[in-house]
């Protein structure tokens, strides 16, 4: 068998299958083969989507399978066939084909394929079953194409695409943090769960009127995390991520804030179920006790008045807003959210944990992660990273890859040092820009990237 025959026949096998049960949707396809035949709609008017028949031809083979030459892996096939003229690569025999497939593929490919699962539940020797498989298939919903479509059919107009720009939309496939990947509070573990049982039973805390539910607010210092761990939230729930800084939505189009933010708002539920993330939420309190312009008063308080409205049994939205300055949160604003999750400094054992996590892909001899979190008090999730970041910089620059326990302790002597120059009064300018913002592999919270909340 050439390589990459089997990734090919299953998509043949697919694609024919979809094409003849016309009770499958969109969500029996596996997303890689989803992005291929997402077509957008013929009009402003109509959505995308996928359009049957679906058309296998070497370009489409190649982008759902990732085979360079997918013909070449399977013309010596007796079952496959291909039309010079249009490209188009098929099945001449389908039961041979089926066969061919069965004795090579595991139960645990078809279980990945809602539609083969579909098709083959209760052949001979076949443990799957579609509604499984169905259901740990991730939902079109969450796929970038969907999102796109969908935003480019309500948000259409020049304006309303300037007020996307003021928002970060991110399909779960582009978030690369799991929750598996964070280093997490016993605490924050637990509300994390409550959640997601949350969303998981949505019908029955709606039949039984529990409705208020679904707002958490992050609490901690830069770099602990928050950020991180919404969004990992949503990989692992498959939902799409709006995120938005509040401070900028209320400081651009001064006089168009409030409907900013209503659009915000309606983005999420036209996403839903999705999650929204509002950070900087402590703008909130600064703008109602300031003489701050009295249209972003207004925004603010349509902030408010939106967050009241919105809601997770109803709308599908789960709600999370995030503060480094929880003390300037007045009462207005804590009373609007029904968890309170503290992301705090981490103690030692945790940061030995955060070490052994981002420092899972590098060579360093003799590690030793609790010596370098003893040395390493009062640093968050996003300080061990750029220490790291540190560390590895500096290796390569005597062209070595493997790193040692001399070369963290050498880096967190240097992070420290930069540390006290950056808070130094008499240092003028641009503090923050005496310590890189980047970390390895990681993204913002504040200062905190890929894994901080590692730091909890």
């Amino acid at each position: 068998m050439k390589d990459g025959a089997l990734d090919v026949v299953e998509f043949l096998l697919t694609t024919r299958v979809y094409d003849d049960e016309r009770s499958l949707d969109e969500n029996d396809l596996p997303p890689r083969y989803r992005k291929v035949f997402w077509t957008g709609g013929d009009d402003e008017d109509e959505p995308g989507g996928i359009e049957r028949p679906l058309s296998v031809t070497n370009n489409t083979a190649r982008s759902a399978t990732g085979i360079e030459r997918p013909w070449d892996a399977v013309s010596d096939l007796m079952f496959t066939e291909r039309d010079e003229f249009t490209g188009s690569i098929s099945l001449s025999e389908s039961e041979m084909a089926e066969e061919w497939f069965l004795d090579r593929a595991d139960d645990a490919r078809i279980r990945s394929n809602p539609t083969l699962a579909y098709y083959f539940e209760g052949a001979d020797g076949i443990d799957v079953e579609y509604e499984s498989a169905r259901e740990a298939n991730r939902p079109i919903q969450a796929d970038r194409v969907w999102i796109d479509s969908l935003l480019e059919e309500y948000f259409d107009d020049e304006e309303e695409e300037e007020m996307l720009d003021l928002v970060d939309i991110r399909a779960p496939e582009e978030i690369e943090m799991t929750l598996d990947d964070l280093v997490l509070t016993e605490d924050q573990e637990a509300e994390i769960n409550k959640i997601v049982k949350a969303i998981e039973h949505r019908e029955y805390l709606a039949k039984i009127g529990l409705r208020e539910i679904g707002k958490l607010l992050f609490v901690g210092p830069p770099g602990t995390g928050k950020t991180s761990s919404a969004r990992a939230l949503a990989h692992n729930l498959d939902l799409p991520f709006v995120e938005v800084k509040l401070s900028m939505i209320t400081s651009q189009y001064l006089g168009e804030t409030a409907k900013n933010v209503e659009k915000v708002f309606e983005v999420a539920k036209r996403l839903s179920p999705c999650i929204l993330f509002m950070d900087e939420f402590d703008f909130v309190a600064k703008t109602r006790s300031s003489d701050e312009h009295a249209a972003i008063k207004r925004a603010v308080n349509t902030l408010l008045k939106s967050i009241d409205d919105i809601s997770l049994i109803q709308d599908d939205v789960l709600l999370i807003g995030a503060t480094n300055h929880p003390d300037q949160l007045d009462a207005a604003a804590w009373r609007r959210f029904d968890e309170i999750v503290n992301f705090p400094k981490p103690d030692l054992g945790m940061r030995a944990d955060i070490l052994r996590v981002i420092t899972r892909a590098m060579d360093i001899d003799e590690f030793d992660p609790e010596g370098i979190a003893d040395l390493t008090e009062g640093l968050t999730g996003s300080d061990l990273r750029m220490v790291l970041r540190e560390a590895v910089l500096d290796a390569l620059t005597e062209e070595r890859t493997t790193l040692t326990q001399q070369d963290l302790e050498d880096a967190v002597a240097d992070f420290e040092e930069r540390d006290t120059l950056k808070n130094m009064d008499m240092i003028e300018g641009d503090h923050d820009a005496l310590v890189a913002g980047g970390d390895i592999g990681g993204s913002s919270d504040g200062g905190s990237g890929h894994d901080h909340s590692h730091d909890h």
